[in-house]
């Protein structure tokens, strides 16, 4: 897809904003190679500035915490740079132009790229953009939805999603179901689940 302008982008982004389709399975090996690799991101349809905003924001709504790392080291931003480029051009419009929204938003409220906020004012964006993620009443706020969950399916399609985050570890016999034994804030021995 040849790069498109600003205002072409910002169009699509106005058309109802459509879910991302499943990735492929050509498309899930290249990702599981990008992860393997740990190399600098070479996105294929985003430009290099709209892929910073995509790390900033996927990693904004999916955190590195104390249990696992976030939505930036799972390369959640090269799993929808892949989707982009196995979708329809109206897809990949509609994205670059809410990545346009959301740092346009950023630029007008502090003078800065979405990438550049600090996590108060990132916070303050989302807050806003997600008030009516139920019935999502604008472009920017159709934008978020759709980000949120291609980000949601990036992460756990991710080694980090699937195996830190959820601790999957493949099909395992039994020799007895003991259940959860979290006791005082630690990981249960058995099923990994930390303490509520």
């Amino acid at each position: 897809m040849s790069r498109v302008s600003r205002r072409a982008a910002l169009k699509a982004l106005g058309t109802s904003a459509a879910l991302l389709p499943a990735l492929s399975h050509s498309g899930f090996v290249a990702f599981a190679s990008i992860q393997a690799a740990h190399a600098a991101p070479a996105p294929k349809i985003l430009s290099a500035s709209d892929f910073q905003t995509l790390e900033s924001l996927v990693e904004a709504i999916v955190p590195s915490d104390e249990r696992s790392p976030g939505a930036k080291e799972a390369r959640v931003a090269d799993y929808i740079d892949l989707l982009l480029s196995e979708s329809e051009e109206e897809l990949a419009l509609q994205w670059i132009g809410g990545l346009a929204a959301v740092n346009q938003e950023a630029m007008s409220r502090f003078g800065a790229r979405f990438e550049r906020l600090d996590s108060n004012q990132t916070d303050a964006i989302l807050r806003d953009i997600s008030k009516n993620e139920l019935n999502p009443d604008t472009p920017l706020a159709q934008f978020f939805v759709m980000t949120k969950q291609a980000t949601i399916r990036g992460y756990y399609s991710s080694e980090i999603g699937i195996h830190r985050e959820l601790r999957y570890k493949g099909n395992q016999f039994l020799q007895e179901f003991v259940g959860c034994a979290t006791e005082d804030g630690k990981d249960c021995p058995y099923c990994r689940q930390l303490k509520s």
